[in-house]
């Protein structure tokens, strides 16, 4: 029996990966694909839709593993496809609508839950919020991309993509203040 040594340098398995081995492209995908669903799962509320997504998603990433530089971290270059693979697909499915109307008076009038709900808890109020508000806030909010790349992406104004931001912060504020005020939740 011949005892196969498994690559443990990412760097090294990427350029595997690259060349077409299909054990190191295993280890990557294995490595990598739980945080990669949490990702596609932010913006996709269906679980076997996201996972569907994800599944495209590195099938780009292998595709495209040459175009990878090394200058930042492997996994936030996957994140960033994945992320736009999540916006093509919800573009795919029904166009996204972003409320137009600028909020002038945005106040910063916010209730902290500390650590209360659990994560899926919080999930289940992101996935209530129309799409618009959801694609802006996760990409803002989870993903720390401002909103000029969010403009970009989405192909809005930055004032839309700020807009969206406080109605989604707004919107989840009111969903907290409602299960506080039924007693779900304790507030400061």
């Amino acid at each position: 029996m011949k005892i196969i040594t498994f690559y443990t340098n990412e760097k090294l398995l990427i350029k595997k990966a690259a060349s077409g081995k299909r054990e190191a492209q295993q280890w990557l995908y294995e490595r990598h694909s739980p945080k990669m669903l949490s990702v596609c799962r932010q913006y996709i509320k269906d679980l076997q839709f996201a996972e569907d997504v994800m599944v495209q998603g590195f099938l780009k990433v292998f595709t495209h593993l040459n175009s990878f530089k090394h200058e930042g971290s492997f996994e936030g270059w996957i994140r960033k496809i994945m992320v736009r693979e999540c916006i093509t697909y919800l573009r795919k499915q029904q166009p996204i609508v972003f409320d137009g109307e600028m909020l002038d008076n945005q106040s910063q009038d916010y209730v902290s839950i500390g650590s209360e709900l659990e994560v899926n808890e919080i999930q289940t109020l992101i996935d209530a919020l129309p799409e618009g508000y959801k694609l802006v806030f996760g990409l803002y909010a989870l993903e720390g991309y401002k909103h000029s790349e969010i403009a970009e992406m989405l192909q809005i104004s930055e004032s839309t993509s700020k807009s969206q931001l406080y109605k989604a912060r707004k919107r989840l504020q009111e969903e907290l203040r409602s299960l506080a005020a039924y007693g779900q939740i304790h507030t400061p």
